[in-house]
Formats: C-alpha cells, sequence, structure tokens
C-alpha cells in the first residue's frame, strides 16, 4: 500500500534540494528499485524478508518534482527487552541516476529525510552501512560523517573485489594478473563449455553448492536460504545461472545479481573435477564477458574473502590492473537524544561480541577452515 508523499523542506548542505518521501508496499518496491542504477539485492524486499524476519521492512521512495530519484528499504529493528527501535539501512540510500550531476548531494538530501523522520520524530537511532565504493575516496561516508553520524561497527574482512567490465576481451586479459591469466589460458585448453541456464535448473546448482561446502569446509556465513525467493522473482532483479560443463558433466556453477551498475557474484559452487580443470577461472571469464555484452552493469562485484588468503589471491588477480579493491566503510550511526544513541550503541557492541565469540568457536570445535588473512588497517579517511 502507497502513503501520500510528504515533502521534506532542504537543510543546509543539499544545494536547496527538496524531496518527497513516499512508503510503498513491498512488492510495489522491488518493481521501483529494478531500474536504479544503485539497486543491490539485499535492499529487495524480497531477499530481506527472508534474510531478516523478524525485521520490520519500511521500503522509502524520494521524489523531486514527479521524479523518482532514489529510495531506501529501512528495517525497524526492535532491541532487547523492548527498550527502544533502530532503523537500519544497509547499502543505501540508492540513487535511480548515478551520474546525475548533483547525485552526491541527492544522497545526503535522503539521508537528511531519514534524519528527520526516523532519529527526530520516532526517536530512533539511525545505522547507515553504505557499499564499498570503486572510488579512490568514499565521498558519501564522509558526506555523512560531515553531517554528524558517527562512526560505528566494522566488518573483520571489509574488503570488496571489483572488476572492470567495460573493457575489450585483450584489454580484460591483459588486467588480469600473469597467474591468472596463465591459469586461464590452461582452462580453455581443457574441452570445457559454459552455459547461461534458465531458473529452473537452480536444483542442478543447489546439489553442486551443498557438495563443495562439505568437501571444503569452508564455514558458510552467507544469505543461502534467500535463494528461492531470488529465483522465483522477475526480471530484471532475478539473478541469472550459469553452468561450466566438461564432457556433459556440470563441473561448476555461478548465481550472479545482474541489475543496475553494479553486478554482484552471489553464490558459487564446484566439484572435485573443477580444480584440476581449473573450470573456476573459465567461469568467471566467460561471466564476466556475458555481463559485458547482455547488462548495463559497470563493475562485476566479487564480494569479500571471508579470511581466507587463498580467496584474495584468486580475486585479486581477477581484478588485476584495471579493477579495484574497496573496503565496506564502517556503520554509521546518527541519534538525536542521547537515550537512543546510548541503546542503540549498546545493542551493536552485544551483537558483535555475540557474532565474534560464535566465529572463534566455530574455529575451535568444528572441522572447517579458519580465515589466514592478516586484519584489514583502516585509511585515516574512513576513521
Amino acid at each position: 500500500m502507497m502513503e501520500p508523499a510528504r515533502a521534506a523542506n532542504a537543510p543546509a548542505g543539499t544545494h536547496g534540494i527538496v524531496l518527497a518521501t513516499k512508503r510503498v508496499s513491498g512488492a510495489d518496491w522491488d518493481a521501483i528499485i529494478g531500474g536504479f542504477d544503485e539497486v543491490c539485492q539485499e535492499q529487495m524486499h524480497a531477499f530481506a524478508a527472508t534474510r531478516w524476519p523478524g525485521v520490520g521492512q519500511e521500503p522509502v521512495v524520494f521524489q523531486r518534482g514527479n521524479t523518482v530519484i532514489g529510495g531506501a528499504l529501512v528495517m525497524i529493528q526492535p532491541l532487547p527487552l523492548k527498550l527502544s527501535q533502530m532503523a537500519v539501512v544497509k547499502w543505501a540510500p540508492m540513487l535511480a541516476v548515478a551520474s546525475a550531476p548533483d547525485a552526491e548531494a541527492l544522497r545526503v538530501a535522503m539521508v537528511d529525510c531519514l534524519v528527520r523522520e526516523y532519529a527526530e520524530k520516532r526517536g530512533m537511532m539511525l545505522s547507515v552501512l553504505l557499499h564499498a565504493s570503486p572510488g579512490e575516496t568514499h565521498r558519501g561516508y564522509r558526506a555523512l560523517r560531515q553531517r554528524g553520524f558517527k562512526r560505528g561497527s566494522t566488518l573483520l574482512f571489509p574488503n570488496r573485489y571489483m572488476v572492470k567490465l567495460r573493457l575489450s576481451d585483450d584489454e580484460l586479459r591483459k588486467s588480469f594478473h600473469q597467474t591468472w591469466r596463465r591459469q586461464l589460458n590452461k582452462a580453455e585448453k581443457s574441452g570445457l563449455e559454459f552455459e547461461r541456464v534458465e531458473a529452473d535448473q537452480i536444483d542442478a546448482f543447489k546439489t553442486l553448492y551443498a557438495s563443495m561446502t562439505e568437501r571444503k569446509q569452508f564455514p558458510d556465513h552467507s544469505a543461502y536460504e534467500t535463494l528461492d525467493a531470488l529465483m522465483a522473482l522477475d526480471e530484471p532483479l532475478r539473478p541469472e545461472l550459469f553452468f561450466v560443463r566438461h564432457e556433459g558433466e556440470t563441473v561448476a556453477g555461478a548465481l550472479v545479481f545482474k541489475a543496475g551498475e553494479r553486478a554482484v557474484y552471489l553464490y558459487g559452487a564446484t566439484n572435485d573435477r573443477a580444480l584440476p580443470l581449473r573450470a573456476g577461472y573459465f567461469l568467471h571469464w566467460q561471466v564476466i564477458r556475458w555481463l559485458r555484452d547482455h547488462t548495463r552493469a559497470q563493475w562485476y562485484d566479487l564480494g569479500g574473502t571471508d579470511g581466507f588468503q587463498g580467496l584474495h589471491q584468486f580475486k585479486s588477480g581477477m581484478v588485476g590492473t584495471a579493477g579495484v579493491i574497496r573496503p565496506v566503510p564502517p556503520v554509521l550511526n546518527f541519534a538525536a537524544s542521547p537515550w537512543a544513541g546510548f541503546v542503540g550503541n549498546a545493542a551493536f557492541r552485544a551483537r558483535d561480541v555475540v557474532q565474534h565469540t560464535r566465529r572463534r568457536i566455530d574455529w575451535v570445535l568444528s572441522r572447517k577452515a579458519r580465515p589466514d588473512q592478516a586484519p584489514h588497517v583502516w585509511d585515516a579517511d574512513l576513521e
């Protein structure tokens, strides 16, 4: 159900931008954001409702005049003992047109609207986690720090690995690190075949994924339980499914989110034969070319490493000289009252302690692989 649009006055720092906000239903929200440049799976109602079922979802659309310029799916998180609630925004606000001349001012204007609604009017702490930015500096993070947001929790291994897509085949191959390119050359001589398949073949991917996670013994901290909800979506939000086969056998697969300007590698899976065939190299090479030729994506986001040096070596070799490795910035928090800030920050600290404790127990008691990357060192501009 849509709610009437409400106009907001322009605060300082937004160059006189006046936006109207409108709450929409989950189904309408997913239909609207499918055309956004900055759309991402975490901001989809179909994903969030499955991933965080105990959290309220409030999709908010921002308009300038009659034009939708962006939006944010705000999650309302109840705090323990019903002391308060917290408004959480992950990978947003999203811009409909990221190349707009006043794009960053529009982002700040959207955040100002969220501050007024959730922090000032409703008394919650507003928590914003921005995407990793391909740029050398994270302008969105700096703008919100200047707006009064405080630095909050950080990810243990925040780096995200992004392949630049708008290159020719020759330029892409030259960008790859020498070792990565050499492995790809060998894979191309192994008789592998690449295919984009329809969503009804998802069960074959699930079987491959289950056997891989058991074989590799990597702890799975992903949102794999959302897979069915994602594959039930309409275009353009439904992920693409790709397989690599050898002599008729499926040896590798990938599920890739491809809407907007940033395609994202969601899940990958291989069987025992994939490693000697170097099927992972062949799979990603073909996915990169498919995304370049069939989507408007500028970047192929490979995600992170969960602290595993082997994944860092594989992904950084693919990112190469043309791509970038950038961190997801720290969480940013804003509270209009001392009480909201106190209970919100206390909830984050408690969550961080629980998550870190669970991970350490998992490392000690299970057979699963342990992270072996060095801790991340933050640049001064993200402090």
